[in-house]
Formats: structure tokens, sequence, C-alpha cells
């Protein structure tokens, strides 16, 4: 929420749009200060009724109406650069829950204040504008100084609630991008289940069944379709915990995020050399971000890098945790065109973290992940 810097010396086009915007001022100021009035009468005459405290929310939400439009008189007329405050979300459904929600809108209120504010003021600055009109040299700069504290008025007033709902906003939208992801994750794990150790289940089910019916018979067949099953077993195993370590890896649990990633840095295809400065662990949850992000930045690296050689570096600030990256492939790493970089980004940001990537074409790449965490060293 800025306002366009204004010139030194008042320019006659800025000059007639500000001249414009006072002597709308009164007329403008007049009728949304009695809308305000009638929400105020009839809102406290009407609220001993049952009708009247939906009646005064109906005019509550008239009053981010009349906002919008001094708003986008502020943009046309003033050349202020404003957000719109967030829409009022309510947190209970339902009617009750609507108006109980417009009644506790700190947006709507503060619009009305504005609107008593203002009258006065705008009566005030059409009459020191008309008269400036007569000793025209100083019109340029009567009309400046005037338009200056309307431009304070509507900075103040009018826009979202600084960094407060601004927060508020990034929050809620940090949650879908937290609640989606949990959902991939969760319909990835019911269809590597489903798809692997499941299937793998049913068929040694099976093959135990038919070994079964055949022991009698053909016990050298049986002793074989056995061992068969019995290899399947083992590969159902390995395939669970593979699943289980993706889900949560043990070794970061027993041992701390140092060892799993020296254990991480083992599988990867190109050569990793680590370099880990952690006086304290992290918490559980800021461990396991920072792991899967090493593990999500590996696999980029195998696939995509063409690299010979890669680091990590991992340490620790006084309320960061930051994880570096590096290799020497081809570089092009970037967040466009739908990578697993978004993915990461978004999860990052959800937890006041963030990804800064480098990676020009030809590389080498650098990517840093910074998550939050309070040290206690």
């Amino acid at each position: 929420m800025t306002a366009s810097r204004s010139p030194s010396s008042p320019r006659p086009a800025g000059t007639a749009r500000e001249v414009l915007h006072l002597l709308l001022n009164p007329f403008v100021d007049t009728l949304a200060f009695c809308y305000i009035a009638v929400c105020v009468l009839v809102g406290g005459l009407t609220s001993v009724l049952v009708f009247g405290l939906p009646v005064l929310a109906l005019l509550l939400l008239g009053c981010r109406g009349i906002a919008r439009v001094e708003r986008a008189r502020a943009r046309l007329l003033l050349r202020l650069e404003l957000r719109e405050p967030s829409p009022l979300r309510a947190e209970h459904p339902g009617f009750v829950g609507w108006v109980w929600a417009q009644l506790r809108d700190p947006v709507a209120w503060r619009h009305a204040l504005y609107a008593f504010i203002r009258l006065p003021w705008g009566w005030l600055s059409f009459c020191s504008v008309f008269c400036a009109l007569l000793c025209f040299p100083v019109l340029p700069w009567a009309a400046r100084g005037l338009t200056q504290v309307d431009r304070l008025l509507v900075l103040a007033l009018l826009g979202p609630s600084d960094v407060l709902e601004r927060r508020v906003a990034q929050l809620e939208s940090d949650r879908g991008v937290v609640v989606d992801a949990a959902a991939a994750d969760l319909r990835r794990i019911e269809r590597d289940l489903h798809d692997g150790a499941q299937a793998r289940l049913v068929s040694l089910a099976m093959e135990l069944g038919l070994a079964k019916e055949k022991l009698p018979d053909d016990p050298h067949t049986a002793a074989r379709m056995v061992d068969h099953a019995h290899q399947e077993a083992k590969q159902a195993l390995q395939e669970l915990r593979d699943l289980a370590r993706g889900i949560h890896p043990a070794i970061l649990t027993d041992r701390g995020l140092g060892p799993a990633l020296s254990a991480l840095t083992a599988r990867c295809t190109v050569p990793v050399t680590t370099t880990i400065d952690l006086p304290h662990r992290p918490p559980p949850a800021i461990e396991a971000i920072a792991y899967y992000t090493a593990s999500e930045l590996l696999q980029n690296i195998s696939k995509h890098s063409r690299a010979t050689r890669a680091h990590i570096d991992t340490w620790a600030t006084r309320d960061r945790l930051l994880l570096h990256i590096s290799d020497d492939g081809r570089g092009g790493a970037t967040t466009a065109g739908g990578t697993g970089l978004i993915g990461l980004t978004q999860r990052l940001n959800a937890i006041d973290g963030l990804l800064l990537i480098s990676s020009p074409a030809g590389g080498p790449t650098e990517v840093t992940a910074e998550l939050p965490w309070k040290n206690p060293g």
C-alpha cells in the first residue's frame, strides 16, 4: 500500500486532477456522511429488536461499497497505488455467522470513521481551493497541500489494515497450500500401497493357496511355489520399508538430520559431499521439512542436472535453519513451467520459510532453503 511519489513541483495535468478531486469532495463526502448517519441512527434504534442487528450488518456492508468508490476516485484523480482490503470471511456458517462477521468487521468500521472525518474536511478543502482559484498563482501549491491531506486519510482509513491484515491473508493462502500438499501426499501413499505392496501381497496369498492345494499330490511343485512366494514376501516387505522411509525415515527420528542427510546422499546417483553444523537438533517438523527438501533437490540433481558432483551445507543461525545445495550441472532450474520447485517454494512459504534459486544456463546451480527455527543456543 504505497502512494505514488509526488513531483517536487505541481504540473498542470496533476493540478487539474487535484482541483477536480477537491471540488468533488463536499458532494461525495456529504452523501457518504448522510449514509453513515442513517446507519448509526437506524442501527442504534433497531438494535434492541430482533431484526436490528441484521439491518446494521447490511448498512456496514454498504460502507465497504462507499469506500470502494472512494478508492477508485483516489486512484483516478490522486494517482494513489492502493490495494483493496481482504474480502470478509465468516468464521461460522449460516446467516447468524454472516451477521456476526459483518458487525465485527474492522474494515467497515474504519470506512465509517472515514466518512465522519471527511465531512468537515471536504467542505473546508472545497472552500480553500475555491478561494485559491481567485488567486491563480498559488492554486497548484494549495491544491497539492490539500490533496496531501486527502492522500493521508485514504491511506490510513481506506486501505488494508497494514501488516496484520496482509499477514492474515498470507496465512490463509498458506493454509490452503498445506492442506493441498497433505491431500496429495495421502493420495500418493494410497496409490503406492494399492499398486505396489497390496498387489504383491494379493499375488502372494494366491500363490500360497495354490501351493496348499498341490501339496498332497505334487510336493515338489508345491515347494517351488512356496519358494517363489517367499521371494514375493521379501519383495513386499522391501516395498513397505521403502514406503515407510518415504513417509518418515527411521534414521531421521533416531539419529537426527545430519545422519539422515548422509544416508540420503549415499543413495544419490551423483557424488555428494556434506557439511553439517547444527549445535542442536531442530524440532521434528522442521527436521522433516528440511529432509524432504533435500531429498527433492537431490532427485532433481540426479534426473535433470547432468552434474558430476554436488554439495550439501547445513547450518543454523539464531532463528533460521539453512540448507544450501549446489551442483556443477547444466543449470536452468526454475520455478516456471510447473516444476517440483514450485511445490517446495509453496511448502516453505507456508511455514515462513524461503527458497532461493540461482541457476543460470550452463550452471552451476545453487539452491538455499531457509526454515524458521528458534535455536536454543
